[in-house]
């Protein structure tokens, strides 16, 4: 097979463009996250939650984030492992999940969580029999018989009705029915999952390579591990090599030679066009980290500083805060990785007043 020759300014122009993030704007959500297949849940919302976040700047101010409520409410979109996803991509997982803790030789981690499970296979019984009867519940509602306490050097020490939850999701027992605030109601599986025929876990693993590599473009045939989302694409679409950067990548060959129209847009830190930092380095020559878990004094950029895309390039950081006391979208400072233009500041500028305008808020800039 033939192994294309792509220069970055053709990869950056593929990843853009299969982020939605070009010059043609989406219409609709369901279509946007049908193709990027997810959108990430984060609780942090300086400027606003991420999952309406990455859907504003696809669809801009049309977007509205009772949408993405009333999708999830009427269960077109499911939460699966802290991200949304289609619902008909459920199916994708399933033969994954009923194999759980993994087929062939298991890691040492994989053995230590099956016989946590086992040890607290009563507590997993006694959380089915509750779900059946009077779910959905807020895990507070599931009382810890455990009789092994999880060891976590984290977050996760000692919370064991939440962390059995989510082995439980991956067993494909129970399942997100929903949320009351930031808070998530559990029920079973059989009850929130569409009954859909189950794909074979290798005709599955396929697909969703595919489909990721139709939302990012091009990528690494192997990438690193991330919680959730993996990086890497298998052997999905053609083989390519990048022009200054090392390695082989995967690339979407329906993407090579489209022409390409781009715009500014301002992303979210866990946007998926830069979460893998190493991609953005790589290929957008670009510089980021998430400071918000820095002191002040430490940041180069802010709390929650938005990646800032300008055409085929990440140009800058935008630090800002939804203020909503106040009733204020704060710019403390706008970061230029290269010298803004006078047409660029104009249309940044632009997507910064959108942006206070989506979230029915003031703008105030810097002096």
């Amino acid at each position: 097979m033939t192994v294309h020759e792509l220069s970055r300014t053709d990869a950056r122009r593929i990843a853009v463009q299969a982020q939605l993030l070009d010059g043609s704007r989406p219409a609709e959500l369901l279509d946007v996250v049908r193709h990027l297949t997810l959108l990430q849940i984060d609780p942090t919302a300086a400027v606003a939650p991420n999952a309406d976040l990455v859907a504003w700047s696809r669809l801009g101010s049309s977007y509205a984030p009772t949408g993405l409520t009333t999708a999830l409410e009427n269960r077109t979109l499911l939460e699966l492992r802290a991200m949304i996803r289609p619902s008909e991509d459920l199916a994708l997982y399933r033969a994954e999940m009923a194999e759980w803790p993994g087929s062939g030789k298991l890691t040492t981690w994989r053995e230590y969580n099956r016989d946590w499970v086992r040890a607290n296979d009563a507590c997993r019984l006694d959380i089915l029999d509750r779900l059946r009867s009077s779910g959905p519940l807020p895990s507070r509602d599931l009382p810890d018989t455990c009789k092994t306490p999880w060891k976590s050097t984290g977050w996760t020490d000692n919370r064991n009705v939440t962390q059995l939850l989510e082995f439980m999701v991956a067993r494909g027992e129970v399942a997100i029915a929903g949320r009351s605030g930031r808070e998530r109601l559990w029920d079973l599986a059989t009850r929130v999952y569409p009954d859909d025929p189950v794909v074979p876990a290798g005709e599955a693993l396929r697909i969703r390579d595919e489909r990721r590599l139709r939302a990012l473009g091009i990528a690494r045939a192997r990438g690193p591990a991330y919680p959730g989302e993996p990086a890497d694409v298998g052997e999905a679409g053609e083989p390519a090599v990048v022009e200054g950067v090392k390695g082989r990548w995967r690339v979407n060959p329906s993407l090579l030679g489209r022409p390409f129209s781009g715009r500014a847009a301002l992303l979210s830190p866990f946007d998926r066009l830069l979460h893998d930092r190493k991609r953005a380095v790589e290929l957008f020559e670009f510089d980021y980290q998430l400071e918000m878990y820095k002191p002040a004094a430490k940041r180069r950029w802010g709390y929650f500083a938005l990646p800032i895309l300008y055409g085929d390039r990440l140009v800058g950081k935008l630090d800002a805060t939804a203020d909503r006391a106040a009733g204020v979208l704060r710019v403390d400072a706008i970061h230029q990785d290269v010298a803004f233009t006078e047409t660029m500041t104009a249309e940044i500028g632009h997507e910064i007043e959108d942006l206070a305008r989506w979230l029915g808020l003031d703008l105030t800039l810097p002096r």
